[in-house]
């Protein structure tokens, strides 16, 4: 069956009290990742949301974070002698460092992209706006803008705990970011990418053009 939604949820209690932290970009992807970047101090569960085409869903068992094991940690190159190494505040991708030195990077690091949990792109890459406590009284506001900080449009006075703003609405493909409110204070500054028309996902070419 065709795949409409993944949603990873977290939990203090393997049992209730869930919220979405992210969703996928691209649900029909065979492999999927997801990297939690808030992890809440104390004991934490996770379980995936997924929902089908024509309204059906689950929810998986929910599962502790385990150490991964099997991935060996990386020695470093006997071709590389010390003098090599510098006190200048870099990391040297894939390689360990030895103490007191800091590798040159040969290429500049750039953060690993974290959608949204939030505010994410649909399968059919749309905007999803997912606001489980937004209430009457809440003053929820979005301000989207283009990748060269022009606004576009601001949505007021949210209420709704689940919208969708169509895609049409951004008028090209590309990188977008927002700014969500909640009572007039700043609470997540994130961005998305809108695919072109018949693609989903983010394009390898576009990772590093995000801002």
């Amino acid at each position: 069956a065709n795949i409409s939604t993944i949603n990873i949820q977290r939990s203090k209690d393997s049992l209730k009290n869930y919220t979405t932290i992210g969703s996928v970009l691209d649900p029909m992807n065979k492999e999927n990742g997801f990297v939690d970047g808030r992890v809440p101090a104390g004991r934490v569960f996770y379980r995936v949301f997924v929902a089908f085409e024509g309204g059906r869903y689950l929810f998986t068992k929910a599962y502790k974070p385990v150490i991964d094991t099997s991935v060996a940690e990386p020695t470093l190159p006997q071709h590389l002698k010390i003098d090599e190494f510098t006190k200048e505040p870099h990391q040297q991708p894939g390689l360990p460092q030895p103490p007191g030195v800091i590798a040159k990077p040969d290429v500049p690091l750039i953060p690993p992209y974290i959608p949204s949990k939030f505010i994410f792109i649909n399968k059919e890459n749309n905007v999803t706006i997912e606001l489980p406590d937004a209430t009457e009284n809440s003053r929820y506001s979005i301000q989207f803008f283009d990748e060269d900080d022009k606004k576009l449009f601001e949505l007021k006075k949210i209420t709704e705990p689940y919208l969708v703003v169509e895609k049409v609405n951004f008028i090209h493909a590309g990188w977008f970011y927002f700014k969500l409110y909640q009572d007039g204070i700043l609470r997540e500054k994130n961005q998305f990418y809108i695919p072109k028309e018949g693609k989903t996902g983010i394009p390898a070419s576009e990772i590093d053009k995000r801002f």
